[in-house]
Formats: C-alpha cells, sequence, structure tokens
C-alpha cells in the first residue's frame, strides 16, 4: 500500500472507530438514564426496583470497560465483506441489528484468531489496529491464503510481551494465539485441565474461556456467577482486573484459605503437617474426633421428674447414642433423636412411679396428660439440659478441631497423628479450612439456635414496618395541617405501604458479595488457578461448591511445592469426574525470553527429567548473570539494583530468604510477571524442603527481561550456565 493510500485507509479506519464511540456514549446514556429512573424507585417492589438497579449498574460497567480498546482489529472475507471485531458487540438499530462490530467471543470473530497463511479461514486479510485512547495511531495488516505466510499476530504478539509490565495482568483479546483460542472455546461441559510451563499464557487463558462462557451461556451461569482460587491474595490482585476489563462482574476471587467465610488464618503448617492434613485418611480422624464427643455417663446422671428422682444410665445412653448414630443424621442434628430416647425413658420410668400413687393412674387419659406435664418439666430443666450437653453437646467446627488439636489424648483417641498437636488449637491455617469445611457437613445445623434467631428477625421486621408507619401517621399529619402549595413531603413520593416496605431488610448486594459471604453458595463454574498445590482435601471443599462439576483447571505439575499437593491429574480428579475431565497443554511461552529459559531449563531438567520446558517465542538480547558477594556486601547490592531499576519503565522484584530487606519468598510470586527479578541466595531456596528445586524454578521464571542472581555460597551446578559477574560490572 502507497503513502497516501495507507494514510486515506488510516483516515477512514479513524472515522469508522469513532462512529462506534459514538454509538456507545449514545448507549451509555439511555443506560444511565435508566439506572436513574430505577434509583428513584417509580414502581414495582422495593425488592423489583434494587434488582434494576443492579442490573442497569451492571450493564454501565460493562459498557465503561468496553471504552478501553472498542476495536482492535478487522477481517476482510475472500468475499469482501468485512467484520470489525472488539470487546463487545453493537448492531445497527436502523439496520435490521446488522453488527457493526463483533464481540471477541462471538464465532464468526474466530477467524481473527486462528487464521494462518496454510488455513486462511477463508479469509483474505487479517488488520490489527494500535490505539490510544480513542484514536486509531496505526494498522497493521498480514494477508492470508499463502501457503509461506507466518502464523497471525506476530507483529502485535512481540510488541505486547515486550512491553513493560504494569501493577496488574493485561487481557490478551487482542493477541489470543490459536492454540489459546481453541482452549478457550472448548465445548467441554467438565473438568477442563490446562497444563502449561511459565510463561505459557494458561492464566490468562482460563479468565478468558470464563468470559466466553459467561457470554455463550450467560442465562445458565450468571444467577450463580463463577469462582476464581488463586494461590495468594497478591496473585489474585494481580489478575483481579483481566474480568472485568472483559465486562465480566459476577466473579467471585477467593484462596484456599478464605473457602469459609468468616474464618481467619493466622498461623502456618511444617510441610509434614500440611501432607498430613491434605490426606483423605482425616476424613476418619474428623468423623472419630466428632463420635468421641457423643458420651456415655460413667455414672449415671440424677434427674427430678415430677417429683421422682431418676437416672440416666449408661445403658440408655448407649441405646441413644446408637439410635442416634444410626439416623444418618449430623451431629447436631441427631441430637434430637438421643434427646428423644432419653426423654422416653425416663417419662415412662417416672409415669410408671407416679401412676402408682395416684387413683386411676392407669387411665390412657390420665398417663397423657401426665406425660405432657412431665415433657414440660423436662423441657425447662436445666440439670437435663446439662446432662444432654454433656453427653451430646451442640458442636461447631472450631469447636472440635481446637480441641483435637489441643489434646494428645483426643487425637490419640481419633487415630491422628501426634504432629498435628498445638498449643493453639485455634490458630489456623489454611490446611485447616477444608478440615473445618467437611466438619460443617458432619455436624450440620443447630435448629434450635436458627429456630431463636429467625423468630428475633422477625420481631426486628415487625418493629420496623410498625416504625415505618408512625412515621408516615406523623408525615400526613403535618402535611394536612400546611398549605401543598409551600410544602412537599415525603408522602409526596411514596406511599405509607411503599416506606414501610423499605424499612423490611432485603438483600441489596451484589452476587460476588452474596456468594462469597455464603458457605451453602454453589457456583456454576470455579477456576482454579497453581491447581497442582491443592490437596486431596481442598478438591473436596471445591467440588462441594460446584455440583456441577464445571471446572477449569490450571497447573504445572514441576511447579508443585506443596507436599499435599497433585503428582498426577488423574489421581486428583478421577474420583470426582470419572472420564468427564479433558487435558489440554499450552506449549509456547510467551513471557520469558530465551536466554532466561535456557537456565531454568537446565534446572527443570535436575529436578523434574521428565518436564518439558515451553519454547520461548522470543530473546530479549540481554544474558541473565550471576555475582558472588559477601553476606556484608549483600545488602549494598540489593540496593544498588533496586535503585537501578526504579529508573526503568515496568516493574521488578527481589526474591530471597526473608532477612534480605525487601525480599519476598519465591511462593509468593507464583503466577506473577516482572520485567527484572533479582534471585538472592539460591542455594538456600533449594534448601528450603524436598520441593526447593521447585521453588527455585518459580523465581527464575518470574523476568520478562532481566535476570540476576546474587549467592553468598556456592552456585548451584544447574545454575552455571549464568554469565559470572564482578563487583565492577
Amino acid at each position: 500500500m502507497s503513502t497516501q493510500g495507507y494514510e486515506e485507509e488510516l483516515r477512514s479506519e479513524r472515522g469508522y472507530v469513532a462512529d462506534l464511540y459514538a454509538r456507545l456514549d449514545a448507549e451509555r446514556a439511555r443506560v444511565k438514564g435508566e439506572f436513574d429512573a430505577a434509583l428513584l424507585g417509580n414502581g414495582g417492589t422495593a425488592v423489583e426496583r434494587d434488582v434494576e438497579v443492579r442490573t442497569r449498574a451492571k450493564e454501565m460497567k460493562r459498557l465503561d470497560v468496553a471504552d478501553n480498546g472498542l476495536c482492535f482489529g478487522r477481517l476482510d472475507s475472500l468475499d469482501d465483506e468485512r467484520s470489525y471485531i472488539g470487546r463487545i458487540g453493537i448492531f445497527d438499530e436502523d439496520d435490521e441489528y446488522e453488527p457493526l462490530l463483533l464481540d471477541w467471543r462471538a464465532p464468526a470473530a474466530r477467524p481473527f484468531y486462528v487464521a494462518t497463511g496454510a488455513t486462511p479461514e477463508n479469509m483474505r486479510r487479517r488488520r490489527q489496529f494500535h490505539a490510544r485512547g480513542r484514536r486509531i495511531v496505526e494498522f497493521t495488516d498480514e494477508v492470508l491464503g499463502r501457503p509461506s505466510g507466518e502464523e497471525r499476530g506476530d507483529a502485535a504478539l512481540l510488541a505486547a510481551v515486550n512491553a513493560p509490565r504494569g501493577a496488574g495482568m493485561r487481557d490478551i483479546v487482542a493477541t489470543i494465539q490459536g492454540e489459546q483460542d481453541e482452549i478457550i472455546r472448548l465445548d467441554h461441559s467438565g473438568v477442563l485441565v490446562i497444563e502449561g510451563g511459565p510463561g505459557t499464557g494458561k492464566t490468562v487463558v482460563a479468565l478468558h474461556r470464563v468470559a466466553y462462557l459467561l457470554y455463550t451461556q450467560r442465562e445458565r451461569m450468571e444467577r450463580h456467577g463463577v469462582l476464581v482460587v488463586g494461590p495468594n491474595p497478591e496473585f489474585l490482585t494481580y489478575i483481579g482486573r483481566v474480568l472485568p476489563s472483559l465486562g465480566e462482574s459476577d466473579v467471585v476471587f477467593m484462596t484456599a484459605g478464605d473457602l469459609l467465610p468468616g474464618l481467619r488464618v493466622t498461623a502456618e503448617d511444617v510441610p509434614e503437617v500440611v501432607r498430613r492434613k491434605g490426606s483423605l485418611a482425616m476424613l476418619d480422624v474428623l468423623a472419630a474426633a466428632v463420635a468421641a464427643r457423643q458420651r456415655v455417663p460413667e455414672e449415671p446422671l440424677p434427674v427430678q421428674l415430677g417429683g421422682t428422682a431418676q437416672r440416666i444410665t449408661a445403658d440408655v445412653a448407649e441405646w441413644a447414642r446408637e439410635e442416634a448414630r444410626s439416623s444418618g443424621l449430623p451431629h447436631n442434628e441427631a441430637r434430637a433423636v438421643f434427646a428423644e430416647i432419653i426423654t422416653y425413658v425416663l417419662t415412662e420410668r417416672a409415669l410408671s412411679r407416679i401412676a402408682r400413687g395416684w387413683p386411676g393412674g392407669d387411665d390412657r387419659v390420665t398417663r397423657e396428660r401426665l406425660k405432657a406435664e412431665l415433657l414440660a418439666e423436662l423441657a425447662g430443666d436445666e440439670a437435663f439440659t446439662a446432662a444432654l450437653d454433656e453427653l451430646w453437646p451442640v458442636l461447631t467446627p472450631e469447636d472440635v478441631l481446637a480441641g483435637l488439636y489441643s489434646s494428645p489424648e483426643r487425637l490419640r483417641a481419633a487415630g491422628a497423628d501426634p504432629s498435628l498437636l498445638r498449643a493453639d488449637g485455634a490458630a489456623w491455617t489454611v490446611s485447616d479450612v477444608p478440615l473445618l469445611d467437611e466438619l460443617v457437613d458432619l455436624l450440620g445445623r443447630d435448629k434450635a439456635a436458627e429456630e431463636r434467631a429467625a423468630r428475633a428477625a422477625e420481631r426486628e421486621r415487625a418493629a420496623e414496618a410498625e416504625y415505618a408507619s408512625d412515621v408516615m401517621d406523623q408525615l400526613t399529619g403535618r402535611q394536612d395541617s400546611m398549605d401543598d402549595e409551600d410544602h412537599l413531603y415525603a408522602t409526596d413520593l411514596l406511599g405509607a405501604a411503599d416506606l414501610a416496605n423499605r424499612f423490611v431488610e432485603h438483600d441489596t448486594r451484589d452476587l460476588a458479595e452474596r456468594a462469597a459471604a455464603d458457605r451453602e453458595w454453589t457456583y456454576r463454574h470455579v477456576v482454579v488457578d497453581e491447581a497442582q498445590e491443592l490437596s486431596e482435601m481442598d478438591w473436596r471443599v471445591l467440588m462441594r461448591r460446584c455440583p456441577s462439576r464445571s471446572f477449569t483447571v490450571v497447573g504445572d505439575l514441576a511447579q508443585r511445592r506443596s507436599e499435599a499437593g497433585a503428582t498426577s491429574w488423574g489421581a486428583m480428579l478421577e474420583p470426582y469426574v470419572p472420564g468427564r475431565w479433558a487435558y489440554r497443554s499450552l506449549t509456547v511461552n510467551y513471557r520469558t525470553p530465551a536466554e532466561i529459559m535456557n537456565v531454568a531449563a537446565a534446572l527443570l531438567a535436575e529436578f523434574a527429567p521428565d518436564g518439558k520446558p515451553p519454547e520461548s517465542v522470543r530473546s530479549c538480547g540481554v544474558e541473565p548473570w550471576s555475582r558472588k558477594v559477601t553476606a556484608d556486601e549483600l545488602p549494598a547490592v540489593v540496593e544498588e539494583f533496586v535503585r537501578d531499576e526504579a529508573g526503568r519503565d515496568g516493574t521488578s522484584v527481589v526474591i530471597g530468604p526473608p532477612e534480605v530487606p525487601g525480599a519476598v519468598p519465591a511462593a509468593d510470586t507464583k503466577g506473577l510477571e516482572y520485567d527484572a527479578v533479582l534471585v538472592v541466595d539460591p542455594e538456600r531456596i533449594l534448601a528450603d524442603g524436598p520441593r526447593g528445586a521447585a521453588e527455585l524454578y518459580v523465581a527464575l521464571t518470574r523476568a520478562t527481561q532481566r535476570l540476576g542472581v546474587l549467592h553468598t555460597g556456592s552456585l548451584p551446578p544447574a545454575l552455571s550456565g549464568l554469565a559470572e559477574r564482578d563487583g565492577s560490572a
């Protein structure tokens, strides 16, 4: 294309995209008007108005995120039909809803990502726009259909991967590659495992798959939302903007430690304890720990009933316990069965003694009256309630697990390993979360407490409605006594019933807020990142959260650090979804340049010889280096690195032992990426437990441009390929 032709084409494209933005602004104004009207509360119930407000707010958010990079490309077919590709779909309402902009997830947009020179997908040309704000700066064309043509998007892709990193992960909607697009659009209703080495984009592919599923299955998925589980809060913050940037907000982000609402993790387990807590063998331990709290008395427990001295004996309690256990009910709900048997025995024995001293004591009506009186007496008897609490207490998960951990005797009785003993039984760790969650089901609900809470809530609602009615009476009285032309009161806008209805509590939180706070919430789809770290017990929690078993599982077995984590995807998943899980791998490294990946690959070959490192798509021209320093020199050299990187664009990190100023552990950088990385004391990282090599592999593969290694001892042999610097370098 000549320079003049290019400039004319550029002006044309700028005009087309400007029209798209004008239509976007008009749609945004329309939705904003509907949102404002919903806020005024005209018509419908309070709940209906709140739904309308949330719906319009969500639509406004979707339109707002589309403002950034609204249109990023164009496809020209062999029939000279043009299709513009962007973040959302825009249609011409005056021309039978002709598509002016295709949503990137629409089937018609797929050739933009998968067409190649060899397989052009009936396309003649692919055009990629480069924009600054709302203005197209330039475009690049790729002519398709030539046998010698290269894979699409090389220029755009390399520009993206070479760009300085920011604070958060960016979406790849404009540069999705063929193997990534195949996974994003895969039609599979069960569990999809996406495995890939560092830098292959497995996380961002999983997030784009969520956006695609929400687009294609909106009605099915929207009411329940999507759960994304990541390894740590920093990682979730890093990836947190990707889905909102694609217009999706019905997503809950959690770590494994957040899966039980209200629990606060304050401690950390050693690797051996993590392994034991993560094993399914803990199911037997938990069941035994609960059973141990279902007791029979060593000595009979006295109960006064109807003026007679009764006792709860061991044989009666044993009968009641067996009946309660055989009911199949959770512990707290089975207490009613236990209490029923004890009550039956005590009242029958009391009746027999009382009836002997009553004229006509054998009369059925008399016995029924007496029995009713005895039952009422027992219900209010504190000694009887205390006896039930001793033999079959109402328990919480925290009661059971804290009591187990802090007692050598209880650990022994439950068949648990002594390593689980700790001084503070309630110092919760991430590994305790699945155990506590399991206990929620083992124990069941305290229905009596729930009924009391429900009655209290009903009384509160009634009081609020009565208060609202009083307010309306006062407002109406004041309005009637004044000139209508001079005064405007709340009654001019809403009626008494309307105001009273607003005092009745209803849930105004959005889906993500409600789901995150509700342990009983079930999701339509779950994404699990760094899934190789999850234990068998962790998977039980997640399967409970998603009864439909619709998962996108992301991980790399070679990077597993946890002693309780996966060594095989099949071993973890087959018990839950036999024959319903699919495996896909990503083989291309878009993040780590070849110079750095060569160093990491040498380490991988040493600790995981069967692992295959991903192939880097680029070189950066900067060789990674190492430098030996003394312990005294180390702080100054680290400070020098931080100072130098502060003057560059992008991000940097120091990874190393906690005593190094400003350093973070390798585990905290999983899934993250930085322009520059300084790894300190790799020999100490290797020595940190059996999975130290995996941690060092993670540390080495975080950099997108520059990697340096400082060592105070001998450099590990696997890193011998690093260029050694001296202090003057």
